[in-house]
């Protein structure tokens, strides 16, 4: 009807203004300043940067990743210009989405509690608006060992080691979601500082080529992501906003605008999208967003704020 305002799709995370919720997932399009800008654009309400280490890392060799019936998985291997070049890069990126007022998440990872410090303390330089601290890389344990996200202890640790280092720069904490009691990993993180919780990475898996007799990828497992990990997201983020109260990125196999209404339904502030590049191209962001305002125009929804963690109020 001629009149009627259109819904109000801006969210906060903590002290973060988002313009909508669609968030660039890490990793989907690394580091470069002028791909960042390109996907704030094309209407992304924030943007993650590829993670970065303390050092250079050249990643698996191919292949690295790989469609199959229900998404897609990969073994990329957290390849990273390493730190110190990391920050010339998100410095530049900030310089050209500062104005178009689309925050930046950078995301860092690091073999040690330590070395998540160290790391973390040198992307301060670059000012992005919240680090992602990445626990949870599911395809480098031969190179790292256990993710620290597999135990609440040691999910803390990392917590309280970067949120020293930071100072007043919010952090979010990215979780696995193949342990036994995601809700409880995520209160140890919140206990420790973090200010927000991205869930989920994705979920360890594996191809074989019948023919070659042989796994698919390289590294021989990878992570699922893409249409498979959305009941696995959407189950996780349901545990962990019984469990805490900051806000969720809420990250696994969102596609369409009613993929992320529902991952808002079952508790997240905003919404992760990666694989919806690969299926939708370019304008899977504009897409999305259209498409969740058309939800909810449809069931008379005057804001997302509504629709929030709605399922637990049922």
């Amino acid at each position: 009807m001629i009149g009627l305002s259109i819904p109000n799709i801006n969210v906060n995370i903590g002290k973060i203004v988002l313009n909508n919720p669609l968030v660039l997932a890490s990793g989907v399009m690394g580091t470069s300043p002028t791909l960042l800008e390109r996907v704030a654009l094309a209407g992304a309400g924030a943007v993650t940067a590829k993670s970065c280490g303390p050092e250079p890392r050249a990643g698996h060799p191919n292949p690295v990743m790989v469609e199959w019936e229900h998404g897609l998985i990969n073994a990329i291997g957290l390849t990273n210009p390493g730190v110190e070049e990391e920050v010339h890069l998100l410095k530049e990126a900030q310089e050209k989405l500062s104005p178009l007022k689309i925050p930046l998440i950078a995301s860092i990872f690091a073999g040690t509690v330590e070395a998540y410090g160290q790391v973390a303390r040198a992307i301060v330089a670059a000012e992005p608006d919240m680090i992602e601290v990445n626990i949870s890389c599911p395809n480098v344990q031969d190179d790292f060992g256990l993710p620290f996200a597999a135990d609440w202890r040691s999910a803390a640790d990392v917590t309280r080691s970067v949120k020293r280092a930071v100072g007043d720069i919010p952090i979010t904490v990215k979780l696995a979601p193949n342990v036994p009691d995601i809700g409880r990993i995520a209160q140890a993180v919140v206990e420790a500082g973090a200010n927000a919780i991205t869930a989920i990475n994705t979920m360890p898996g594996m191809l074989i080529n019948a023919d070659a007799s042989r796994p698919v990828l390289f590294n021989c497992s990878g992570g699922i992501s893409g249409p498979a990990l959305k009941p696995i997201a959407l189950h996780c983020v349901t545990e962990i906003a019984q469990a805490v109260e900051v806000p969720i990125i809420g990250t696994g196999g969102v596609l369409t605008g009613r993929d992320a209404i529902e991952m808002m339904m079952a508790g997240a502030t905003a919404v992760g999208v990666g694989s919806a590049l690969w299926y939708r191209g370019p304008d899977a962001f504009e897409l999305i967003k259209a498409e969740m305002i058309a939800f909810l125009e449809q069931h008379n929804y005057r804001s997302v704020d509504e629709i929030i963690g709605k399922v637990h109020k049922a």
